[in-house]
């Protein structure tokens, strides 16, 4: 076979007609933490859709959002685990401590999403054992996505700008933002009133999931793909 010379190759490539760039291609190219993240905010969004509760049964909404609970915690411990990855002079900048903050306290409220939604599945008691053991951690848990959210905030602050629309991360930082305010509001409105046992809001409660869980979904698919190397 005779080998073909660099240039002769690179006229041959330029040729090419350039592929197209599907958005199932960008999905499929997305970061491992991003499918998590992707997949967790599905499931929450779907768990709150109006009607999900009394067309599947309370056991079975549950489960939908302890698995989503369970794909946001493994994609919080591997966004954490990648932005604790030693890099030179990495720790003397203010944005990369930015990062490892507001990773770190998101992988926390992945965990206080766990108790919550495990808790749900299997506790029948009264309004003051649910306030316990359901709301706390649920409330906890909103805490660090909105404390996270906000550390995010303030690292692309730091290298962009606080108003920069045309970023696609830019976007993304301040959609979760948003899905962080929107549980937070969320778990508010589930406070459980002492007198009646009920929350204060049931359809904030479902509201505020589902806009929540829809923004951390696009969110999640705006990160930017890992490049690919060109042939």
């Amino acid at each position: 076979m005779t080998a073909v010379q660099t240039s002769d190759y690179d006229a041959v490539r330029d040729q090419r007609p350039p592929t197209v760039d599907w958005p199932l291609n960008r999905v499929l190219r997305l970061r491992r933490e991003s499918f998590g993240f992707a997949i967790g905010s599905t499931l929450f969004a779907i768990g709150a859709c109006p009607g999900y509760f009394a067309l599947v049964g309370d056991v079975a909404a549950n489960i939908t959002f302890f698995a989503g609970s369970i794909f946001f915690t493994l994609a919080g411990f591997i966004q954490f685990r990648l932005t604790g990855r030693w890099q030179h002079r990495a720790w003397k900048s203010k944005v990369q401590w930015d990062d490892w903050w507001s990773a770190g306290i998101q992988f926390a409220g992945t965990l206080f999403f766990n108790v919550s939604t495990f808790a749900a599945l299997f506790l029948n008691s009264n309004a003051a054992q649910y306030q316990h053991h359901v709301w706390r951690p649920d409330a906890l848990g909103s805490i660090c996505f909105f404390v996270s959210a906000s550390l995010a905030v303030a690292a692309t602050t730091h290298t962009e700008s606080l108003w920069d629309p045309d970023a696609r991360n830019w976007w993304s930082t301040w959609l979760n933002f948003a899905g962080a305010v929107l549980f937070g509001i969320s778990a508010i409105a589930a406070f459980t009133e002492p007198g009646s046992g009920n929350p204060l809001s049931t359809e904030w409660v479902n509201v505020g999931t589902f806009l929540g869980a829809i923004c951390f979904l696009v969110a999640a698919l705006l990160v930017k793909p890992p490049r690919t190397k060109n042939v």
